[in-house]
């Protein structure tokens, strides 16, 4: 197992740390100094199957913070060592998800048997993993916000699927705007700026409900909160969100910075979005050029074509010949009904269904959730059949 030691106290580190690895088998033994709160931004790659904390103090918050990584990091068992085995200690501690409490400075032997018996629940344990869908825009207006915002309602229409949104414009960000009106009370850089509260109430109650399965996260609402945001705040906020919710999306915006890049590492799939004109061909190939060196394999990255006209000078197989691949989705141009969309606040599924434009979001979720088209014509039919039925009673 990886397991690290959390203490205050240098000298206590230390002696836990040697004792551990003391012990026979090929535990990975790591040393962390200070408190709780120092583990929020662990990399995924560093965060231990255990975590033995010497001494918390329950009175400057360290419990809740256990709690707060236990939400982030589900798989990661806690032992706690304490002086204070008192019933209120054990039941707040119990409440915070500590599997095991042991007296300070115990037997190794004692350790040993606790570590054991989590090593063997730990293979049983499993959690939920949702998908994150990323949008970036190869050039401005290519419409990635409304596409990000109108499909995420797309994906929660079913009810049976949670979705959450989070703008990741921090300059300009206006993604709450498209398929809500209600004010955001806060917004991703009060979340990063209050990071050490995170669990999952603080990250609902800091999100816009547009419909009770599918919520929003604004980006900041002054462009100079934008530097709030940092690469270790999207991990761990994305890593909480996985847990809470089945699809998370990403609306990157146009930039590329740290931030944005640390998102499309999270992304399972990655969309940049284009339009079927000559700009948004040199940027998409530039794009997906960087993609190319940040590692990101084929599999992960899906073009969608924007606005498309099958009457437009530029052809589909154009684009399937200028970008290499064949991978290309397509959503039709019906520029009133995303017009009023925008305008209204209003998701075009909901108030355009008939839209062709309402359709392909509709397909695209559909493939992503795996449900069914509804049966066209099912009311009709079941409408006639109850006639036939109540008519030899009337």
């Amino acid at each position: 197992m990886k397991i690290a030691v959390l203490s205050r106290d240098d000298r206590h580190l230390i002696e836990l740390a040697r004792q551990l690895r003391s012990r026979p088998g090929a535990d990975e033994v790591d040393m962390i100094a200070g408190t709780p709160e120092r583990l929020t931004t662990l990399a995924d790659e560093a965060v231990p199957d255990v975590l033995v904390v010497d001494q918390p103090r329950a009175e400057e918050g360290d419990l809740d913070q256990l709690e707060r990584l236990g939400h982030l990091f589900p798989r990661m068992a806690f032992i706690v060592l304490s002086s204070d085995l008192s019933q209120e200690f054990l039941l707040r501690a119990m409440r915070a998800g500590v599997r095991e409490v042991l007296p300070a400075a115990p037997a190794l032997a004692v350790l040993a048997q606790a570590l054991d018996r989590i090593a063997e629940k730990l293979g049983n344990q499993g959690g939920a993993n949702g998908r994150v869908l990323a949008f970036i825009s190869c050039k401005g207006g290519s419409g990635s916000t409304f596409l990000a915002t109108n499909l995420a309602y797309a994906l929660s229409a079913g009810g049976s699927k949670r979705v959450a949104l989070i703008d990741m414009n921090l300059q300009f960000g206006d993604a709450s705007l498209f398929v809500s009106d209600v004010k955001p009370l806060a917004t991703l850089s009060d979340v990063a700026t209050q990071i050490h509260r995170l669990d999952p109430s603080f990250l609902a109650s800091s999100m816009v409900s547009v419909t009770p399965n599918y919520s929003v996260l604004a980006a900041p609402s002054d462009p100079a909160h934008a530097s709030d945001v940092k690469p270790e705040h999207i991990d761990a906020i994305v890593k909480l969100a996985r847990r809470q919710y089945d699809f998370i999306v990403l609306d990157v915006g146009r930039s590329l910075d740290p931030v944005s890049i640390r998102a499309l590492d999270h992304a399972d799939t990655i969309y940049p979005v284009l339009q079927m004109t000559l700009p948004y061909i040199r940027d998409g190939k530039r794009l997906l050029t960087v993609f190319r060196n940040l590692d990101y394999g084929k599999d992960k990255v899906e073009l969608i074509v924007n606005r498309h006209d099958k009457n437009s000078d530029i052809r589909l197989k154009d684009l399937e010949d200028a970008f290499e691949t064949t991978a290309l989705r397509t959503m039709p141009n019906h520029y009133d009904a995303a017009a009023k969309s925008v305008n209204q606040g209003v998701p075009i599924t909901r108030l355009a269904p008939d839209s062709p434009l309402s359709a392909a979001l509709a397909d695209m979720a559909r493939t992503l959730t795996g449900e069914t088209a509804p049966q066209k014509g099912a009311g009709m039919m079941s409408r006639l059949f109850g006639r036939r039925a109540a008519a030899p009673a009337a």
